[in-house]
């Protein structure tokens, strides 16, 4: 049986997702709904954004996807292509005894991912800023809408922002 994939991804109205290997916002809401819906499970990333990091973020398992033969770092898996991170995390996922697999960027991670994943939890930032990141384009009626909440801006959110659940029609 295969795990489902759940994709997880903020990004701005323009489709931008970050510049420079950084997130361009400050979205403490944003990153708590990140943490809860990643807590407890094995999560696929590039090296890039695992750079950005910095670090295996704890309670989760981090698959690191990279061409680059020689990466490793402490605490973290590594895959080579789309189907080793795939089957490394429903191996994972097993051995956690969680319900799916969290793809967590970047824009490459997300192309690849999109065809497969059940469940696109989106962050839809308002605002519209430059960036070299983008989040993949994608038929958006490959899925409807479970779920919609407006969050304004506030002292720990520095744009208003869309929390949308998305999921795969049958």
């Amino acid at each position: 049986m295969t795990v489902p994939l759940i994709l997880v991804v903020a990004m701005a109205e323009n489709g931008v997702i970050g510049r420079d290997n950084q997130l361009l916002w400050r979205l403490k809401t944003d990153l708590g709904r990140f943490r809860r819906l990643t807590m407890g499970k094995p999560m696929i990333m590039g090296r890039k954004t695992f750079q950005s990091i910095g670090k295996p973020l704890p309670g989760r398992e981090t698959i690191v996807l990279t061409r680059d033969a020689d990466f490793s770092a402490e605490g973290v898996h590594v895959a080579h292509d789309w189907e080793e991170a795939v089957v490394k995390g429903e191996d994972l996922a097993a051995r956690m005894g969680t319900n799916a697999v969290a793809v967590a960027g970047g824009a490459e991670i997300y192309a690849l991912a999109l065809p497969h994943v059940q469940t696109l939890f989106l962050t839809e930032v308002h605002t519209a800023p430059e960036g070299d990141a983008v989040f993949p384009s994608f038929d958006r009626s490959q899925f409807r809408e479970v779920k919609r909440e407006d969050h304004p801006k506030g002292p720990d959110d520095e744009h208003p922002f869309t929390f949308i659940d998305l999921e795969r029609r049958r």
